[in-house]
């Protein structure tokens, strides 16, 4: 299990969620990807990226100037047979 961390500090709407998702695709399953943001909207738009792909997410800190969100990369899905 490793754990990356991605700083988008200073990154606007919709950059924080596409680089995010962009680096989830990279991560195995049981790996964390520690995600630092400046961007206000982001509370809402990574919890909702996360909802899409399926994976865990919890904000570690949320502070006036800076929001940390712990995310796990989840066990894809298998299709039913």
């Amino acid at each position: 299990m490793t754990t990356i961390r991605l700083d988008l500090t200073g990154l606007k709407c919709p950059l924080p969620a596409l680089k995010t998702r962009k680096a989830l695709k990279s991560l195995a399953p049981g790996d964390r990807l520690e995600v630092l943001c400046t961007d206000p909207l982001s509370v809402i738009d990574i919890p909702n990226l996360i909802q899409e792909t399926g994976d865990t997410v919890e904000i570690t800190e949320r502070a006036e100037d800076r929001i940390v969100f712990l995310i796990e990369k989840t066990q894809p899905v298998q299709p039913a047979a």
